[in-house]
């Protein structure tokens, strides 16, 4: 890859091939400056989701059905950061795709696949959290970890299978044979059909649910919330279920900032993406989506100690200690 360009003449993605596209113009200042800033925000969001994934996967007080979904969830988000960030970077930032046709449509995969199993955990998520606080005495019934990894596994399945079937009878993997495109760009064509259908199906619908859901539990966890204050001001004794219930609400409360913040990075997005715009807008909201991936992890500091905790355990290496996964995490004096 060449990063000085010359003021005066054109640059080519591929010298030798006639067919090439035009690579942009920057100066070797840019291009170091955009690749620090795409590099560190890929690292970041890898690091982070790695500090979940660990977490939830060592801590066996953290073993339980919510959990295993935020930990799917942060797997997906680590993807974004590993594999997507970088080469949507080098896309952006040379203005070439040099992966080649092939790796062109199974990228286009990969991320339609990291996109729709994010938004499909939300729902897991809601629905979670929709049992727990509106269903209490029915959660350790209705949902065991065994449901829940199996609903995790049909979302990863499912969504492989349709966008691996789609692209296939698309020809997302013979893009090397349209003309209507010069080498060295990676852009598959979508009809404005199929980018409805796509918005209804895969976004408004889930979403539809999603917001349903969490009305519910709000609506369920304000009228819990105020008989639990009304003992205590009254000075009658709370029970252990109150205070559990107490609990679920503030966790749904932290999850349902998650899913908020999800939305509010996405709704544009997909507004955008169904009408004309410029490439600029398309990208900035585009790595609004990739960046929203390391987000929830900062949102899991902000909300639960025992994530604090896992991390201090983490840096610190002290899980490589003795039977380190048996620590209760979940308060801090057992730091």
């Amino acid at each position: 890859m060449a990063y000085e360009t010359e003021d005066h003449g054109t640059q080519y993605c591929f010298p030798a091939i006639n067919s090439s596209c035009i690579k942009g113009k920057h100066s070797s200042h840019e291009y170091n400056i955009m690749y620090v800033i795409f590099s560190l925000l890929s690292a970041w969001t890898v690091f982070l989701n790695l500090l979940v994934i660990i977490s939830i996967s060592h801590f066996k007080k953290l073993h339980t059905p919510t959990n295993l979904i935020i930990l799917s969830l942060a797997v997906a988000d680590m993807l974004i950061g590993l594999i997507v960030m970088p080469i949507e970077a080098i896309n952006l930032i040379e203005t070439c795709w040099y992966f080649g046709d092939t790796y062109c449509g199974l990228f286009t995969v990969i991320l339609e696949l990291l996109i729709s199993v994010s938004l499909s955990h939300l729902v897991l998520i809601a629905v979670d959290r929709y049992v727990a606080v509106c269903y209490p005495l029915l959660y350790p019934q209705k949902i065991t970890m065994t449901k829940t990894l199996l609903s995790i596994c049909l979302c990863w399945f499912c969504f492989s299978s349709y966008f691996t079937y789609y692209a296939i009878n698309n020809g997302y993997f013979s893009i090397s044979h349209r003309t209507d495109v010069c080498y060295g760009n990676c852009s598959v064509i979508l009809t404005f059909a199929w980018r409805v259908s796509d918005l209804i199906l895969s976004f408004m619908s889930p979403c539809i649910l999603i917001i349903t859901l969490y009305l519910r539990i709000f609506y369920v966890v304000h009228q819990q919330v105020k008989v639990i204050n009304s003992l205590m001001k009254s000075g009658k004794c709370v029970t252990e279920g109150s205070v559990r219930r107490k609990s679920e609400s503030k966790a749904a409360l932290t999850l349902g900032i998650i899913v908020t913040v999800y939305l509010l990075c996405w709704i544009p997005y997909y507004i955008c993406s169904i009408s004309i715009i410029t490439s600029t807008t398309i990208n900035v909201l585009t790595w609004v989506l990739y960046i929203n991936s390391g987000m929830n992890p900062m949102v899991y500091a902000l909300f639960y100690p025992w994530f604090k905790n896992t991390v201090k355990l983490i840096l610190s290496l002290k899980i490589f200690q003795p039977a380190s996964s048996l620590i209760n995490i979940l308060t801090e004096h057992q730091l």
